[in-house]
């Protein structure tokens, strides 16, 4: 099995099972109806895959088989056994998803193109694939460049890949988890209590929780919130200026990053 079916089936698998653990368990009720929001978010991902495939050379791994074949970046000039070259790589690219997360938030020219991913009025397993092709664009030309700076691991890159559309999908799931499990799990990864908060209309949480995959990055750079101001269940989600569902169809999200401004 290549390397682009054995991410497509870990994909797959995880998106099938958090949605019907989703299903099983909700940690709270939808208030926007599910078809429109799936068919608009999958939507998304195929345009953004597309937009890759179709205008980028490469993608993240194949760069960073050419960059270790060429022996360019910093880990490639440094001798170390490859176990750690790999660790390295998956670790670095957290902290780099952590930072770009931030730098989306702050820059106002990309926070108009990631607004697309908190417009979702619910969280679930759909949402992990709510973002804008141009942001996943953005976003694989910033890795392409660390793999070539850092020299990553092909291997290390590959591993990182499907612990962030795993973690991803885990995390943004509306799966009611058993608060000592939460509470135990997010010493280490994000949970779906702990991003929730993150998709808050109130910018201060907002501006929260940025981590993707291993928390220690909020907690240690002071952007770790454990809990929202208002209950999980009643809390809203989205932002305050896109609160109908009906305006929130495949075409508005599209055309978003042209006409706001905000």
């Amino acid at each position: 099995m290549s390397a682009s079916s054995l991410r497509l089936s870990l994909f797959l698998f995880t998106l099938a099972s958090c949605a019907l653990t989703e299903r099983l368990l909700p940690r709270r009720a939808r208030v926007a109806p599910a078809a429109p929001r799936w068919g608009a978010n999958l939507a998304l991902m195929l345009l953004g895959s597309l937009a890759v495939r179709f205008l980028l050379p490469l993608a993240a791994l194949e760069t960073a088989s050419r960059a270790e074949a060429a022996r360019v970046g910093l880990m490639n000039i440094v001798a170390m056994p490859s176990l750690l070259k790999i660790i390295l790589t998956v670790v670095l690219f957290d902290l780099l998803i952590y930072w770009q997360h931030r730098l989306f938030h702050t820059v106002p020219v990309l926070w108009r193109m990631h607004a697309v991913h908190h417009t979702d009025l619910d969280l679930d397993a759909g949402s992990a694939v709510r973002f804008h092709p141009l942001e996943i664009l953005v976003s694989m030309l910033i890795k392409m460049a660390a793999v070539v700076i850092l020299g990553a691991s092909a291997a290390g890159v590959l591993i990182f890949e499907a612990i962030l559309s795993t973690a991803a999908i885990f995390h943004h799931s509306n799966t009611a988890l058993p608060l000592p499990l939460d509470a135990a799990l997010r010493r280490l990864t994000v949970t779906p209590d702990m991003h929730r908060v993150h998709h808050s209309p109130n910018r201060l949480e907002t501006d929260s929780n940025f981590s993707f995959n291993l928390t220690i990055w909020d907690r240690l750079f002071g952007t770790y919130r454990a809990q929202p101001l208002e209950l999980h269940e009643s809390m809203k989600l989205g932002l305050p200026e896109d609160r109908d569902p009906r305006r929130l169809g495949l075409g508005a999200l599209l055309v978003r990053p042209l006409t706001r401004t905000s």
